[in-house]
């Protein structure tokens, strides 16, 4: 049986999954596509199911996948072209393909069965998803990112976002080949990189953020000492010398959590080249401009922002949030001493990710000042504009 797309019955998949797993007739740990595939086969002519062969197989593959992987997700999670799953309760899907968000047929059987696909994600990483923690960021064995609600959170069932991450990060050279930046501003960030300058990539959700800070790392020497501190690890940068710390949350008793802030701390004591903050996101911002300010420099970090102005007035409420009682002034003052550069993305109407402005840190009259160095224009075809400034500021990184 299918639905009228040819899509297989969830709740026919979700019998014939739950009959083999409650009936004992695979062993945890053991089974194959290959058994499991035969143990449906079974059940769907035991039932007496009257399906076309199609249909049969598409039955088949999709209870495989239930009991093996992840489900009706399986299929999302095998092409290569969607992005970004977002799965707004059992009858809901959605999906990202080259920057455009589409819906999809794929359908759970009910809430509870989209709760066992959560579940299935969460279990090897020791994480739990109930009424008393109703909401949890985790990561998929292939690194892409994973954020459950559930009610009474979510109030029309959960809600299930997964983003992911090509199997090959695109590097500096294809950025410029699909129109990200230019080559004289790859050439520009890379000798920013090499010349130890403190960057900031900044920039909306999905802007290609990541992306871009990866690719800056492959400008980093190959001796040196890299220690990657994030809340999901998903940085696979290619370097020869890097330790990846992740941050812990609370255990189910509630203890145990190994905040971003420690990591941040513990990494000064590991003998760090650079240090590269996945994402600074609470008071672990004091700790990395404390760090910056103190000799490690040449650090990179991500930051959620419109614009590099607002990035560093964020990162000045940020650092604001950390335990210690300091004057406004004094952290300002702080943040215009840490950070050298900020390179702010964007995704613009028709999904294309690019990096939209250059901006140099400079100390102001009332805290740190964001100088404009290029800017993306998007009329006459679009285009980067350097401004006169950048000149200089390039020749400051040959110096060096």
């Amino acid at each position: 049986m299918t639905v009228d797309d040819g899509t297989p019955d969830p709740v026919l998949v979700e019998q014939i999954r739950t009959s083999i797993v409650r009936g004992g007739l695979i062993v945890a740990g053991s089974a194959t596509r290959e058994s499991v595939a035969a143990l449906a086969e079974d059940a769907l002519d035991e039932g007496r199911h009257i399906l076309s062969t199609d249909d049969r197989h598409r039955v088949v593959t999709a209870v495989v996948d239930a009991t093996l992987g992840l489900g009706p997700l399986e299929p999302l999670l095998r092409d290569p072209d969607v992005t970004e799953v977002m799965v707004n309760g059992p009858a809901r899907v959605w999906v990202e393909r080259a920057g455009r968000i589409q819906p999809v047929e794929t359908r759970f059987a009910d809430s509870d069965h989209l709760l066992h696909v959560i579940d299935r994600i969460l279990a090897p990483l020791g994480r739990r998803l109930d009424e008393a923690s109703p909401m949890v960021d985790a990561r998929l064995a292939d690194g892409s990112r994973v954020n459950a609600v559930v009610p009474p959170l979510s109030i029309d069932g959960p809600v299930l976002t997964v983003r992911r991450f090509p199997a090959e990060r695109l590097g500096a050279d294809d950025l410029v080949r699909l129109g990200a930046m230019t080559d004289e501003m790859r050439h520009a960030l890379e000798a920013a990189v090499r010349a130890r300058r403190n960057i900031l990539v900044t920039g909306g959700t999905g802007s290609g953020k990541t992306t871009t800070l990866a690719a800056l790392c492959a400008a980093i020497a190959p001796d040196e000492r890299v220690i990657t501190i994030e809340d999901a690890a998903e940085l696979r940068l290619p370097l020869q010398h890097v330790v990846r710390l992740e941050a812990r949350p609370p255990g189910v008793e509630g203890r145990g959590a190994i905040p971003i802030r420690a990591l941040v701390r513990n990494a000064l004591r590991m003998r760090p080249d650079r240090i590269i903050v996945g994402e600074v996101r609470g008071g672990e911002a004091l700790d990395m401009i404390s760090a910056l300010t103190t000799g490690h420099e040449g650090s990179l970090s991500t930051l959620h922002a419109s614009s590099p102005r607002e990035a560093l007035r964020r990162l000045v409420t940020l650092a604001l949030m950390g335990d210690l009682e300091l004057p406004w002034r004094a952290v300002a003052d702080q943040v215009a001493s840490a950070v050298d550069l900020v390179v702010h993305q964007a995704r613009d109407a028709s999904g294309a990710r690019r990096t939209v402005e250059l901006a140099q840190v400079v100390r102001g009259a009332d805290g740190p000042e964001a100088r404009r160095l290029c800017r993306w224009r998007a009329d006459g075809g679009g285009r980067f504009v350097w401004a006169p400034e950048a000149a200089e500021w390039r020749r400051g990184l040959v110096a060096r």
